[in-house]
């Protein structure tokens, strides 16, 4: 599996993911660049997402929901904060209404993703998740955050594997 750690940090409110991939830093930066390919990972396996935005820059939104196994849909958004390719990305990260507006009843957070090289041909990706305070830690974590992210990244190696190249048949 992808993941190597799962850390929550009470005292500084944050959750942090760690996973290794047998790729290069540019490859797994494509995995969140790319919103086609993000689909194909972003949210645990019965909760799939759709992104409708993709503006992956400073100041720039991105917006996109998740479809459950009974079709019900839950809207979410990014405001980016910073981008630096292929190295790390930060976003406002919160629920939001069907139109897309921030739904000011659930909590937010900011959500730190680094990508390094640490072999050749193979990354880590950590996600730190950091939270406002612990009200909005505990109830994003009891909706099953970790789990739901590590889920989520768990597919990543599918993806990647899927890439692999045949070797030719041999004569």
């Amino acid at each position: 599996m992808t993941v190597t750690a799962v850390h929550k940090d009470t005292e500084a409110l944050s959750l942090t993911l760690d996973a290794e991939f047998p790729a290069s830093p540019d490859r797994v930066w494509q995995l969140w660049s790319d919103p086609r390919q993000l689909e194909q990972w972003w949210g645990p396996p019965t909760y799939p997402a759709t992104f409708t935005r993709h503006e992956l820059r400073p100041g720039g939104r991105v917006d996109y929901h998740m479809t459950g196994p009974d079709g019900d849909r839950h809207h979410a958004y990014w405001d980016v904060q910073e981008v630096d390719p292929p190295h790390s990305l930060m976003v406002h990260d919160g629920f939001a209404g069907e139109d897309g507006s921030p739904n000011t009843e659930m909590p937010t957070n900011e959500l730190r993703v680094t990508i390094e090289e640490i072999a050749e041909g193979r990354t880590r990706m950590s996600i730190v998740s950091t939270f406002p305070n612990t009200e909005a830690m505990e109830q994003l974590i009891a909706m099953g955050m970790a789990e739901g992210l590590t889920a989520a990244v768990g597919q990543i190696d599918e993806i990647l594997a899927g890439e692999a190249v045949a070797e030719p048949a041999q004569d």
